[in-house]
C-alpha cells in the first residue's frame, strides 16, 4: 500500500534569502537530525548569468531499526539522491529526493518548495509531499513501513525546528539582511555581501508562524491556532481528505472542523473517513440538512414544552447546552408532534451547536469543536420507557452518531434515579465507544460536591434549579395536553418522513429489470431536467420518446408535471412488444454511469407526448476468451451483490421560458453536495439539442453559502488527483 504525506504551508516572515542562508548551514552535516550522518555533493552546475543552480548530493540516513532488521536487510545505513533546484530569479527552491538503497524493493520520493509568499514578498512559505511504496522487504514489510512513517514523522517535527535555529544563528553574526540577486552588469560573479542592521531583523516573534487563509491551502498556523495541536501525519490526513473533496466538488467545500470531526471519528484513517463522510453529505443532500437553521419554524408546542437550551460555556469555552430532561413529557411531546418533527429540532440544535463552536472559537481565539451538554434527570420515571418514545429517541441517536461525529465534548448527567439504568442499557448499544467516554454520571446531589459541576463550569453560571444563582431561560416542560396529540392515522402517515420525504427519491434496479419514469409532455419545447447520483453498481441510463401512452398498473404523481413513480417493484413502461424506431424511439445516447458519480442534465422535448426516463443495470462486459479478467473486475463484480444497483434521483419538467441554458432554475442545485466521484468526464450534447453533464462537479455545497451550480459545457477535459 502507497503511503503518501501531505504538509499543510509554513509561512515564514523573512525573506527568501535570509531562508536560504539558513538553509545551506544544514549540510553536510545537521546536528538537529542525529538521524542525518553526512552528506556529499555528487554535482553541481551554475547557469551563465548565475541566476540558477543546480546542486545533487548523496545523503546518508541511519535509520532507527532494530539491529535483527538491520543484519537481514544487510545494511547499516541508507543512501538518497537528493537534487536542488535553486532559481535566484524566481526565488524559488524545489528539493527533489529519491531512494538509492533498495530502489527495486522500496520506492521513496519526496518533493519540497519553497517559494516567495503571494501576498508579502518579504516573507517565505514552505511545503512538502512524499509518497513512499514497500513492494517487499524480506517478508518485513509491515514493520519496515511503520518504522518508515515513524521515522519520517519525527523529521518532519525536526524540519519545523532547523530554519528557525539557523535564522537565530545568523542574527547572532549579525546577519540580519541579504540583498536579492539582481543579473550581473559586468561579466563574472558578483556576490551579496551580508548588511548588519535592522531591517528584517529576527525577532521571537518573527519567528512565529503566519496565520493564513483556509480558503486556499490550509496554513500551518491556521491548523494550529483553529483546528488545534494535530501531528504531521494527521495534518496530512486533513489536506490530502480537503483536497479530495475539492476535486470531487468544484465549489465550497465542507469548513475544516467539520472535515477533522470525520477524521477524529474514524482515528485519522483517511479511507474510513472519506466513506463516513461521503454518506453524510449524501444524507445531508437528500434532506436539505445545510439550510435547516433558515427553514426551520420550531412549533409553539416545542416552545412551550421542550425543556432544553443553549446556555453560556463551560470553562473549557465550549457552548454549554442544558436538557431537563426528567422534567419533560416526552410521551406527550410524540404523541402531539410525531418523531419527524422532534428529529428536526434535534437536527436544528446540533446545527446551532456548530455554529456556536465556530463563533466561541473566534471569541476565546482557541480551537473549541464541540460543546457540553448538561442533562438534569430529576422527575425520570417509568413514563419516560415508553416504548414509542424510547424508539424515537434511538432513532435520534443513531441520525446523530452518523451524521455529527466528536460534537459532544462533555455530557454531564445530573441527578440520575433508580430508573435510569434500564435507559442506559437501551441507549448505550447505539452510542460510539469514544462518545460514552465522555460521559459522567451522577446520583442525587453528589453533583454539589467536588468533582461535580464546578470543576466544568464557572459558579456563576451555575443554573438556578441546580443550586446556582443563574437564572436559565429554559420552558420548565411539564405534561402535553392529551387534547393536542394526534391520531394514530396521522403520526403514521409522517413516520420516517425524513427518510423519505424529501425532492430526492431512491429507486433500485435489478437485472433484467430496469427503473422506469414517465413524463408526460403537452408542450413542445419543454425541458426535462434531472440530477442523479448512483449510490451502488453501474447503469445505463437512457431517454425514450412515444406517441403512445404506457400503461402502468398503477401512478403515483410525484407532482403538477406528471411524473410519475413505479414504487418498490419496477413495471415495464415500454412495453415488450413495442418496436424500437416504431412504437417509440431514442431522443438520448446512452449514458453509462459508474458507481459515486453523479449526474446532471436537461432535454428540451421536440414533441409532445410520453417521455421514458430509463436506468438499467450495466454488467462488466466479458474478458475475451484470450485473456485472463482483471484483479478490478474480479473485485468490481463482487461488490455489486444481487445484480443490484441503487440510485438517488431528483427530476424536473420546466417551462421553455424559464429555462436559461443553465441549471440555476433547479431545485436540485440547492442540494448542497453532489455525490463525490473519482474525476469529471466530458458532456456530449444530442442533436435534440439537450446537454447531459456526467460526474457534474460544478455542483456547489452550503457549508459556506455557495451559489447554484451550471452544466458543464463540452469538451471539459477529466479532472484527476495527482501528487504534487
Amino acid at each position: 500500500m502507497v503511503q503518501e504525506y501531505q504538509s499543510p504551508v509554513r509561512v515564514y516572515k523573512h525573506p527568501f534569502e535570509l531562508i536560504m542562508a539558513a538553509y545551506v548551514r544544514r549540510f553536510p552535516k545537521c546536528p538537529l537530525i542525529p538521524v542525518f550522518v553526512d552528506s556529499e555533493i555528487v554535482s553541481e552546475n551554475q547557469s551563465k548569468d548565475g541566476s540558477t543552480l543546480v546542486t545533487e548530493r548523496r545523503c546518508v540516513i541511519d535509520i532507527d531499526a532494530p539491529r535483527l532488521l538491520k543484519r537481514i536487510a544487510g545494511v547499516d545505513y541508507l543512501y538518497f539522491i537528493q537534487k536542488n533546484t535553486l532559481n535566484r530569479r524566481d526565488r524559488t527552491l524545489r528539493i527533489e529526493v529519491h531512494n538509492e538503497t533498495f530502489s527495486s524493493r522500496v520506492v521513496v520520493r519526496e518533493c519540497c518548495n519553497y517559494t516567495v509568499h503571494p501576498e508579502n514578498e518579504d516573507w517565505t512559505c514552505f511545503e512538502q509531499t512524499a509518497s513512499m511504496d514497500i513492494k517487499s522487504f524480506f517478508g518485513f514489510e509491515s514493520t519496515a513501513e511503520k518504522i518508515a512513517m515513524k521515522q519520517y514523522a519525527s523529521s518532519i517535527k525536526k524540519g519545523k525546528e532547523i530554519i528557525e535555529y539557523y535564522l537565530r544563528e545568523l542574527e547572532a553574526e549579525g546577519v540580519t539582511y541579504i540583498p536579492r540577486w539582481t543579473p550581473p552588469v559586468v561579466s563574472g560573479t558578483t556576490r551579496a555581501i551580508p548588511v548588519k542592521g535592522a531591517r528584517n531583523g529576527l525577532d521571537s516573534k518573527d519567528t512565529e508562524l503566519v496565520v493564513g487563509s483556509p480558503d486556499d491551502k490550509l496554513d500551518a498556523d491556521y491548523i494550529r491556532r483553529y483546528l488545534g495541536d494535530l501531528t504531521p501525519l494527521q495534518e496530512s490526513c486533513l489536506i490530502r481528505l480537503r483536497q479530495w473533496l475539492q476535486e470531487n466538488n468544484k465549489g465550497k467545500i465542507p469548513k475544516d472542523q467539520h472535515v477533522l470531526r470525520f477524521l477524529r471519528a474514524r482515528d485519522f484513517n483517511l479511507d474510513k473517513a472519506r466513506e463516513f463522510m461521503w454518506q453524510s453529505l449524501t444524507w445531508r443532500k437528500q434532506h436539505q440538512v445545510d439550510f435547516l437553521l433558515d427553514t426551520w419554524e420550531q412549533p409553539q408546542l416545542l416552545q412551550d414544552y421542550y425543556a432544553g437550551g443553549w446556555h453560556h460555556h463551560d470553562k473549557d469555552g465550549r457552548p454549554l447546552y442544558v436538557l431537563r430532561l426528567g422534567q419533560m413529557d416526552t410521551k406527550g411531546l410524540v404523541r402531539a408532534l410525531g418523531e419527524e418533527k422532534l428529529l428536526r429540532q434535534v437536527l436544528s440544535l446540533n446545527e446551532e451547536g456548530l455554529r456556536r463552536c465556530e463563533e466561541n472559537t473566534r471569541v476565546f481565539g482557541r480551537p473549541i469543536s464541540c460543546w457540553t451538554c448538561l442533562v438534569d434527570l430529576e422527575g425520570l420515571n417509568m413514563r419516560h420507557l415508553w416504548r414509542p418514545g424510547v424508539k424515537a429517541l434511538l432513532r435520534i441517536i443513531e441520525v446523530v452518531e452518523a451524521n455529527y461525529p466528536e460534537t459532544l465534548g462533555r455530557l454531564l448527567i445530573l441527578r440520575a434515579p433508580r430508573v435510569f439504568p434500564v435507559l442506559w442499557t437501551l441507549v448505550s448499544p447505539l452510542i460510539d465507544e469514544n462518545t460514552r467516554k465522555k460521559f459522567l454520571v451522577y446520583a442525587g446531589n453528589d453533583y454539589q460536591g467536588p468533582g461535580g459541576l464546578v470543576d466544568y463550569i464557572d459558579k456563576e453560571i451555575i443554573p438556578d434549579f441546580l443550586g446556582g444563582d443563574c437564572m436559565c431561560d429554559i420552558p420548565e416542560g411539564g405534561m402535553v395536553p392529551k387534547s393536542l396529540y394526534r391520531t394514530a392515522e396521522e403520526l403514521e402517515s409522517e413516520e420516517n418522513r425524513l427518510l423519505t420525504d424529501s425532492i430526492y427519491k431512491s429507486a433500485s434496479i435489478f437485472k433484467g429489470a430496469p427503473y422506469e419514469m414517465l413524463v408526460e409532455i403537452t408542450e413542445a419545447s419543454s425541458v426535462i431536467t434531472w440530477d442523479f447520483d448512483v449510490s451502488k453498481g453501474d447503469v445505463i441510463f437512457n431517454i425514450y420518446h412515444s406517441k403512445r401512452a404506457p400503461q402502468p398498473p398503477k401512478k403515483d404523481t410525484l407532482g403538477a408535471h406528471a411524473i410519475t413513480s413505479l414504487g418498490a417493484v419496477n413495471t415495464q413502461l415500454i412495453d415488450r412488444n413495442w418496436v424500437l424506431g416504431k412504437d417509440y424511439s431514442m431522443v438520448e445516447k446512452a449514458l453509462t454511469c459508474r458507481e459515486g458519480e453523479s449526474v446532471q442534465g436537461s432535454h428540451i422535448t421536440r414533441w409532445p407526448g410520453f417521455y421514458i426516463l430509463q436506468w438499467r443495470f450495466h454488467s462488466t462486459p466479458a474478458c475475451s476468451a484470450s485473456s485472463l479478467p482483471r484483479v478490478d473486475d474480479v473485485l468490481a463484480s463482487l461488490q455489486v451483490s444481487s445484480h443490484k444497483c441503487k440510485i438517488m434521483y431528483y427530476t424536473e419538467v420546466l417551462a421553455s421560458h424559464d429555462f436559461r441554458g443553465s441549471m440555476t432554475s433547479l431545485e436540485s442545485s440547492h442540494s448542497g453536495f453532489s455525490q463525490l466521484s473519482a474525476a469529471t468526464t466530458s458532456s456530449s450534447q444530442s442533436h435534440a439539442s439537450s446537454t447531459i453533464s456526467s460526474r457534474c462537479v460544478s455542483h456547489k455545497c452550503h457549508y459556506r453559502g455557495a451559489s447554484a451550480g451550471s452544466i458543464m459545457q463540452k469538451g471539459d477535459a477529466p479532472q484527476t488527483a495527482a501528487l504534487t
